[in-house]
């Protein structure tokens, strides 16, 4: 062995309102359940995953952008009432 250490590739998402990348770690995983988009922070919900930064800036962006529905592949709109509820209780 070289004696080298391999640094550990980080895995990145982009960030459906703001559209930069970010860390996974950095951003919060959205799911779609039943026409809801609801928050996933330990990232175990079954089900394809959307990423946004914990904001209600992008957020908003998102909402803005009808970035969800392409996001999920399905049709649109969904809720984010609950998710919305979620960052401000995060943010206060």
């Amino acid at each position: 062995m070289s004696g080298r250490t391999h640094a550990r590739a980080c895995p990145e998402r982009t960030c459906l309102g703001c559209r930069e990348r970010a860390a996974k770690g950095d951003l919060l995983r959205i799911v779609e359940i039943e026409g809801e988009c609801v928050p996933d922070p330990r990232g175990t919900l079954p089900g394809r995953g959307a990423y946004v930064h914990p904001t209600l800036v992008c957020l908003d962006l998102a909402v803005r952008r009808r970035a969800f529905p392409r996001a999920f592949r399905g049709r649109g709109p969904f809720d984010t009432a609950a998710l919305r509820r979620s960052l401000e209780r995060g943010a206060g």
